[in-house]
């Protein structure tokens, strides 16, 4: 068998057109606000793509930029302000922040109707009774993801390994709201193994390069590989690195019915998820419809 590769990059790219016609179709430009502390590479090449495509598809960009030194509470004062300006839909703080800054103080400083990542405890409250929100982008990514391969999930046999309020923990709410039946498993599992081989859908999410071998995935299951990790390379040379992901991925290629890449697989999913969460989170709060092309998302 050889798996097909769920192209995260074609699915993101529907996901932002839908968003860049629902812009045109309001009364007034939405704006999403993105925060970055200090000088991490990874989080400044997010950032980057993410002010980008904000522009591409209509919205407002604002970037506030900090240094790594930045005190605490200065940095709540800047989310706090951001949040009570009228002109600002949606605030997006890149995590991680840090080490001397609480993440959660930050978020607390966040007002939830323009979380458009869904960190905040009332969006997450809001996750976990059912009601309507925003919901975490890369999570909700995931479950697309596994939507495009298999559109009714009812029933089926979900393992998110990894149990972070990022991914783990909101992944499974969003699967149990497709009426599947979840497993959430973790480090401490039982013969992890096994567990992961009576999934239909595996999703990993634990942040170890290629955990996830090929006598893990029960043959034809989908598996959602979250993980994106930076290892040697030294086919490519001295020093050189590649990105990898939780999963093998030419074992996993090898038995399972579809597999997600790393990268192109959820990554693009979380910007495009993101970009949606704050025209969603504008008409929310300026009383606006949601134009039919998000409505039934």
């Amino acid at each position: 068998m050889t798996a097909r590769i769920i192209d995260g990059k074609a699915i993101a790219a529907r996901l932002r057109a839908e968003a860049a016609e629902a812009v045109k179709l309001l009364p007034a430009q939405p704006a999403l606000a993105v925060v970055l502390v200090g000088d991490d590479p990874a989080s400044q090449v997010y950032v980057a793509s993410k002010i980008k495509q904000t522009a591409e598809i209509g919205m407002r960009s604002v970037e506030v930029r900090l240094p790594a030194q930045t005190a605490e509470d200065d940095l709540i004062q800047n989310v706090a302000e951001l949040s009570a300006d009228p002109e600002i839909d949606g605030i997006l703080v890149q995590l991680p922040l840090p080490k001397h800054i609480s993440e959660a103080r930050v978020l607390a400083a966040l007002d939830p109707l323009k979380d458009v990542d869904g960190l905040t405890e009332a969006s997450a409250g809001k996750l976990v009774l059912g009601k309507p929100g925003l919901r975490p982008c890369t999570p909700a990514g995931c479950v697309i993801l596994a939507k495009s391969e298999r559109p009714d999930l009812a029933g089926a046999n979900v393992v998110v390994i990894g149990r972070s309020i990022l991914v783990g923990k909101p992944a499974a709410l969003l699967f149990l709201e497709q009426n599947a039946t979840v497993t959430l498993a973790h480090s401490r599992t039982r013969d992890l193994r096994m567990v992961c081989r009576g999934a239909d859908i595996l999703v990993a999410a634990v942040g170890r390069p290629e955990m996830v071998r090929g006598d893990w995935i029960r043959p034809g299951a989908i598996v959602i590989d979250v993980g994106i990790n930076r290892v040697p390379a030294p086919e490519k040379g001295p020093g050189k690195t590649k990105l990898v992901g939780d999963v093998a991925f030419e074992e996993a290629c090898a038995v399972a019915a579809a597999v997600t890449p790393v990268p192109g697989g959820v990554g693009p999913m979380t910007i495009a998820c993101l970009l949606r969460n704050c025209v969603l989170a504008a008409c929310a709060r300026r009383g606006w419809t949601v134009p039919e092309t998000l409505a039934a998302g």
